[in-house]
């Protein structure tokens, strides 16, 4: 409603153009029930709006195709839409994927455009998605240790026999989870290798049993082409959006993403 006074009472050259949320479930943001009639009203009778208002809402659940909160989400948007004849936008890259009566006149693709499941239980080549993104790192290191030797802090790990452990320069500073757990894969070349003990700031260790020939300078992929960073993620117990949007905090000096299209 702060939004509609704002719109009335501004001096604008031109109208502009208006998406108006309705909340039909998730509570975050959008007009409640008692709201909606009269907040409409007040944009189509404003001169600094342009026709037509695009209604729009979003999808709390629709990543679960066995949740039907989706279904009475769509069932609302019907009856609470103050225009029948107004353009309207509900899916999201799941709605898209698993629920076609919510695509519209608009659809908002967000991580799907990563080539990433929007789906809890698939990931994107399932779906016939690309990834668009890797995210690489040099091996900093390679070390031989021997059975029982801790790695990282807290010794939460120790070799479980006489074994090359490699280090891989990057860490939580650059967007990597630092929650991953012990076992979270990554790929030395084209070799699976993974994690072992905690994540630093600026460095993870690796267990090279698999790829005892790796070589200091090999690229590391933590995920992207070859690793689907949804399995990264359920490693760990985190969603593969977090880990997409965590590098724009990360060091480009040491950390490589590709973009592909």
């Amino acid at each position: 409603p702060d939004q509609v006074a704002i719109l009335e009472y501004a001096k604008l050259d031109r109208p502009i153009s208006v998406w108006m949320k309705i909340d039909t479930g998730m509570h975050r943001i959008g007009f409640l029930d008692a709201q909606i009639k009269a907040a409409y009203n007040a944009l189509k009778q404003s001169q600094n709006v342009a026709s037509p208002i695009t209604i729009m809402t979003h999808l709390a659940a629709a990543d679960d195709i066995t949740n039907s909160m989706t279904a009475q989400q769509l069932v609302k948007f019907k009856q609470l839409n103050p225009d029948a004849d107004a353009p309207i936008s509900i899916a999201n890259s799941a709605g898209i994927v698993a629920w076609p009566d919510s695509s519209s006149d608009w659809v908002r693709p967000g991580i799907m455009l990563y080539g990433v499941s929007p789906l809890a239980d698939k990931i994107g080549r399932d779906l016939g998605l690309k990834p668009v993104m890797t995210l690489t790192a040099p091996l900093l290191s390679v070390r031989n240790l021997q059975q029982g030797d801790p790695v990282g802090y807290g010794s939460t790990w120790r070799c479980p026999k006489d074994m090359a452990v490699g280090v891989v320069a990057i860490g939580y500073g650059d967007g990597y989870p630092r929650h991953a757990q012990s076992g979270t894969p990554v790929l030395v070349g084209d070799i699976e290798c993974q994690l072992v003990g905690s994540v630093s700031m600026d460095m993870i260790s690796i267990d090279l049993r698999n790829n005892p020939e790796a070589k200091i300078g090999e690229s590391v992929t933590l995920w992207g082409k070859g690793l689907p960073v949804e399995k990264v993620a359920a490693s760990a117990n985190t969603i593969a959006y977090e880990l997409l949007c965590s590098g724009s905090r990360g060091r480009s000096l040491i950390v490589n993403y590709t973009l592909r299209t």
